[in-house]
């Protein structure tokens, strides 16, 4: 249905160890369920689109925007998206900040709270998170997901009344052929909606035993309509600990993140959630230039995980719609959907600031796909 395989990675290797851990916090104890509704992996881009085009509704599961997956070791994949649209009739809320659904062989299934609320749940205080990526690492009889997630409080009623608070990592267990388990959410850094400190899980790939964790940033007075780019690393056995990250500088990693260098300016930059994966020695970088109000769909290239990144052609048009309504916007790249040597498998999320219009027509709350080439 939505997005089949995001191959960046936010590899937890463990739970110990994890040394200073601001925010963390214990899931309420709750029940994770499955149910099977039969489901035919599509063979194309077209096929993909035409089955989300008319695909009925799931119980508990409409439409929702971000989408990201990682293919678990029993060989279901497993997705997850932002705020999530369910039927009217569904108990508990009827938009969700986070959901996941899982894919077998022959079957679509809801991942189902107890509580009818979020996978990952509201903190006491009201604030929710939003999915950017995720990852699995297999352990001894179960695989250990990481997701990074983005902190986001409602500051009204409508659909873009929030504010942005700070990145978070979840932490999951999965035994084969079982329903998640959620073992911890943890805040990372304190609340606060200062879009110049960059937004650290934006997007994150691994080489080795290494996690290359990207962050994106905006200045304050409005003077760019993108998101620059940063890059941080870390051991995979201690991503979840921000005093084991080093900042690329221009020339060296170090411990201080504000002397974190621009590998992407804010102007003409790239979104606030965007994806980052290599092939071979290179980087690639896909994402939509200026987001909300821009139109091209980019793919910029370099030669390292630290940069430099240079900008390709515009690939393909992907621009909001003043006249419809309709929004396009946080295009993701899915190296693991329909691969192809030079070629790339993107989508992107729709939306309309017209919620009552979103309730009554669901399929525009659904995301697209395309193929383009890689630079």
């Amino acid at each position: 249905m939505l997005v089949l395989a995001c191959a960046v990675v936010v590899a937890v290797a463990s739970i110990e160890g994890s040394g200073s851990r601001a925010g963390t916090t214990s899931p309420p104890a709750r029940t994770l369920s499955l149910d099977c509704l039969p489901f035919a992996p599509p063979k194309s881009v077209g096929a993909l689109n035409a089955q989300i085009a008319r695909y009925r509704s799931v119980p508990g599961f409409v439409g929702a925007d971000v989408g990201a997956s990682v293919t678990l070791h029993d060989g279901r994949s497993l997705w997850v998206f932002g705020d999530t649209l369910r039927q009217a009739d569904e108990p508990g809320q009827r938009i969700v900040r986070n959901s996941m659904l899982m894919f077998s062989p022959g079957c679509a299934t809801v991942v189902s709270p107890t509580d009818h609320g979020a996978v990952i749940p509201d903190r006491s205080d009201g604030v929710g998170y939003w999915p950017m990526d995720l990852g699995v690492v297999e352990k001894p009889g179960y695989d250990l997901v990481g997701v990074s997630l983005q902190r986001v409080r409602s500051t009204g009623t409508g659909s873009f009344d929030f504010e942005i608070l700070g990145p978070a990592i979840a932490l999951l267990e999965i035994a084969p052929g079982a329903a998640p388990e959620l073992l911890l959410v943890n805040d990372l850094g304190p609340d606060d909606p200062d879009s110049e400190r960059p937004m650290w899980g934006a997007a994150v790939e691994t080489v080795g035993d290494v996690a290359y964790i990207y962050g994106t940033a905006q200045p304050n007075d409005h003077s760019a309509f993108g998101w620059s780019l940063q890059v941080a690393r870390a051991p995979i056995g201690r991503v979840t600990d921000p005093s084991t990250w080093r900042y690329w500088d221009g020339r060296r990693w170090q411990r201080d993140p504000t002397r974190a260098a621009v590998l992407i300016p804010a102007v003409k930059g790239v979104s606030e959630v965007l994806s980052v994966f290599h092939r071979g020695r290179r980087w690639y970088a896909v994402s939509k230039r200026d987001e909300m109000l821009g139109t091209d769909l980019v793919i910029w290239s370099a030669p390292s995980a630290t940069g430099p990144f240079t900008p390709g052609d515009a690939l393909a048009k992907i621009p909001s719609d003043s006249k419809d309504g309709v929004l396009r916007y946080m295009p993701l790249a899915h190296p693991d959907l329909l691969p192809s040597k030079d070629r790339i498998v993107v989508s992107y999320s729709r939306n309309t600031a017209d919620l009552q219009r979103l309730l009554n027509e669901p399929g525009l709350y659904r995301p697209r796909f395309l193929q383009v080439p890689l630079p």
